[in-house]
Parts: C-alpha cells; structure tokens; sequence
C-alpha cells in the first residue's frame, strides 16, 4: 500500500491542505495520504506554534470521517526538531508492509538541498511535487526521476496569513474547514 506523507505544522490545517491532500489521494498512486504533524520543523520559529497536540486535535476534526486522510502524531516521540529523514526511517521499519512516498509543495523542494540527508530521501522515496506560484522547478524535474511532479488546484492561502487575520479579528470562516473553524474560534487560538 503507498500512503503518502504530507508533513506541515498545520498551524493550522486549513482547506487548501485539505484540496491537496484530497487530490493527490485521489489522482496519483497513493491510497491514503497521512498528515504528519511536526512538532517543531527545524526552518520555524518553535514559540510561534500553537502546542502539537491542539494542531494534531485541528487535523483530526479537519479529516474526520475520511477513510483515505490520517493524522499522525509520530514525531511527538521523536527527538527534536524533526527530521524528514529520521521520520521516513522510523516509519519504514515500523510498517514494512507499506510503501511511503513525500507530499510537498514546489517552494519546499527549492530549498530542499538544505534537508537532512536529502541525497538519501530522493534515492528511496518518491516525492510528489505540487507546483507552487515562484517556485522553478524544471531543473530539478530533469536531474532527480524520483520527483513526480502534479498539477494540483490550489488556493493562494497559508497558515500564516490565517493567523494574521484571527489576530487583526477578520473573518477565517471559508478559509478553514467547518469543525476546525468552530475549535479555533472556541479555544480563541492565535489571539
């Protein structure tokens, strides 16, 4: 079974995680698509996340009900900041009976050569690449077969802006999925 791995902080999670996911499970090789939730990404400040296990709880409510989306709280036990590579590992070893292959976004794979041990990630696991507005990606289509790259649609949304806007009090309602929207708003996150 290939389950592909989108890792974020889903600070939080938001629809156009959702629409990415979603595809992907249903238009490339994969039959379930697992949201991995970083406890701290080694590229983000740690004091601006919202704690691990409330984002994990956001993701949860955000798929609940889909057979083909899992959260996963994995690199909780893991040491810190998490390792893309650490993670592939632990979860290879742990479920030899499945094939996992890496979500990521065209901005993501540009700074790619900066990820621990990445030689050794793109010469064992397939990365799906959605493309992202400003990220140039055709050299690397071209040196590395194992990127597979997907026209995904996409939303010009991002955590970061959602968290903006809670704090200048606008209206997120659209921006996040019904159940995520009502915990946010509830627990006064990103106030």
């Amino acid at each position: 079974m290939t389950t592909g791995l989108f890792f974020g902080s889903f600070n939080p999670i938001h629809v156009g995680h959702l629409i990415i996911a979603n595809h992907l499970v249903e238009y490339a090789d994969l039959k379930q698509v697992w949201f991995i939730v970083s406890p701290h990404n080694p590229f983000k400040e740690k004091s601006s996340l919202l704690n691990e296990y409330s984002r994990l709880d956001l993701v949860n409510a955000a798929i609940e009900g889909n057979t083909k989306l899992k959260s996963s709280s994995i690199e909780f036990k893991l040491p810190q900041p998490s390792y893309t590579i650490d993670t592939l590992q632990y979860l290879t070893e742990k479920y030899p009976k499945r094939k996992f292959s890496l979500i990521m976004g065209g901005d993501n794979l540009m700074g790619f050569h900066k990820w621990k041990n990445y030689e050794k990630i793109l010469s064992n696991y397939t990365i799906h690449v959605y493309k992202r507005n400003g990220s140039n990606t055709s050299e690397l289509q071209k040196k590395y077969p194992t990127i597979n790259f997907l026209e995904v649609p996409l939303l010009d949304i991002s955590s970061s802006l959602i968290r903006e806007m809670i704090q200048q009090k606008k209206s997120v309602r659209y921006l996040l999925p019904d159940k995520v929207f009502d915990e946010v708003i509830k627990s006064r996150y990103y106030r």
